[in-house]
């Protein structure tokens, strides 16, 4: 006789069925720490890679690498409290934890919650709007220096982007369709492997530029005061700080990642492992290409590399460059706006668990031997209203990547370190005023302080910017 299993909720399952499912009832969750740390470096290494000299160039030669060096280890350290968090009372058995909401529930509970979700969603859903923009700077990079290399730069080519906005937002309609976040995981490889591939195009240049240059240039503490004024070296240290932190903010979407692996070994273990691998490989490249690019046009770095006139030749390799940067972008997308589908439709099924328009899944076969596509009317329709409204926000506003800077400044400390640190020491019960304890909270304390000063840097840009802003022309 065959006997019957319970899953960690206590529901009654053939042992035929618990084959196929995890202890949780669910479908088995396929991940490792390949396909995990692909979906990380997916998430981590965006076009913003391309702009670490621009930062380096604010703060110089000390100062610059050395705080990407220290952020590095702050999103490491804080991945590995936040790994230990997935479950709740056992690391193997536990109560599972789907998103980064459930785990502030289950750990801290009360306004936390809230809060927590209104900074972590609203980060996400300005992340969408940046990597729309960015997708189209990147397009329109590609039409202008085709443009200049067949007139032999004699004539200007003016390009507006709200075609190419509008392109790629169709793109994600279609994206967007995909069901689960683990069925993405051929999205996020190919993405991963895009981004490797336009910031190694982005390093060769830089160092062909040094050869050609024949001098590093650069000085040990960035731009000069003469060149800015005091209180512009003031700010442009701010925001560069800014940039670097949101270039290394993942947290937001750590859980949800962390709930596609498989066990055994233990997610947590698995987990950390996936984030030393992303966050040393993606520390590595983003070194190299922020000093790479300094030191090819020192105190003139531009905000991106090869969208913004740092380079124009060979333009055939900066239009590869600018196509692995789309592929890249669209991958990322959707790894960031997976985890706002799940929660809406997630409250939507608890609201109306009798509505077929909300619950019913439809199976569409595609291959003989395919797993079939699991159609539903509810996440067509608003999935797509979804990329719409950010469409049209891209449109509306095309310098929004500074209002997703200020975004990033914000949600740097609460998701990143204040969050996961509260959680870990909740769980792990660590006494007030302990060694642990204290050191936890400075830490906490310092990357506050940052976060503060690079929020202000932010909202400077943003003001610069609404003085001369123009609805829906996307001229870049």
């Amino acid at each position: 006789m065959v006997e019957d299993v319970k899953n960690v909720q206590g529901d009654v399952l053939p042992r035929s069925s618990s084959d196929l499912l995890d202890d949780d009832g669910r479908p088995k969750r396929t991940g490792t720490v390949w396909t995990t740390s692909a979906h990380i470096i997916t998430a981590v290494i965006g076009s913003g890679v391309l702009s670490l000299a621009w930062a380096i160039a604010q703060l110089g030669w000390v100062a610059g690498p050395v705080a990407m060096l220290l952020f590095s280890f702050v999103s490491y350290y804080t991945s590995t409290l936040l790994a230990s968090c997935y479950r709740s009372g056992d690391p193997v058995t536990g109560k599972r934890n789907y998103t980064y909401m459930d785990a502030i529930h289950s750990n801290l509970g009360g306004i936390k919650v809230k809060l927590c979700g209104v900074v972590q969603y609203v980060n996400l859903f300005g992340t969408a709007i940046g990597y729309t923009i960015a997708s189209a700077i990147s397009l329109i990079a590609i039409q202008r220096t085709t443009c200049l290399h067949n007139n032999g730069g004699k004539e200007p080519c003016p390009v507006n982007g709200s075609a190419y906005i509008i392109g790629f937002g169709v793109l994600q309609i279609l994206l967007s369709q995909i069901p689960d976040f683990d069925q993405l995981w051929w999205l996020s490889l190919v993405a991963a492997v895009m981004s490797f591939g336009y910031s190694t195009i982005g390093l060769g240049l830089g160092i062909s530029k040094v050869v050609e240059n024949k001098e590093i240039k650069g000085t040990l503490t960035g731009v000069a005061i003469g060149t800015v004024t005091p209180t512009e070296k003031m700010w442009r240290t701010f925001q560069a700080l800014g940039n670097i932190a949101f270039a290394y903010a993942y947290s937001m979407i750590f859980v949800e990642i962390q709930d596609t692996l498989k066990s055994p070994p233990s997610e947590e273990i698995t987990m950390k492992k996936a984030a030393l691998v992303s966050v040393a490989v993606t520390t590595f490249f983003y070194t190299l290409c922020g000093c790479i690019g300094y030191a090819a046009f020192g105190e003139s770095a531009p905000g991106n590399l090869l969208a913004a006139g740092g380079f124009t030749d060979p333009y055939w390799l900066l239009n590869i460059a600018n196509v692995a940067i789309l592929i890249h972008l669209i991958g990322a997308y959707q790894v960031y706006a997976q985890p706002i589908f799940a929660f809406v439709e997630k409250k939507a099924s608890k609201m109306f668990p009798e509505s077929k328009f909300v619950t019913k899944e439809t199976e569409i076969p595609f291959f003989s031997g395919s797993k079939p596509f699991n159609f539903n009317l509810f996440r067509l329709v608003w999935r797509t209203v979804f990329v719409i409204i950010i469409t049209s926000i891209s449109m509306l506003m095309p310098f929004f990547n500074d209002v997703v800077g200020l975004l990033g400044a914000i949600g740097f400390w609460p998701l990143t370190v204040y969050f996961p640190v509260e959680m870990y020491i909740a769980q792990k019960n660590l006494p007030s005023w302990s060694k642990r304890w204290v050191s936890l909270q400075v830490l906490s304390l310092v990357c506050l302080i940052v976060s503060l000063a690079a929020a202000a840097g932010s909202v400077v840009g943003i003001v610069s910017k609404i003085k001369t802003y123009k609805p829906f022309e996307s001229d870049f």
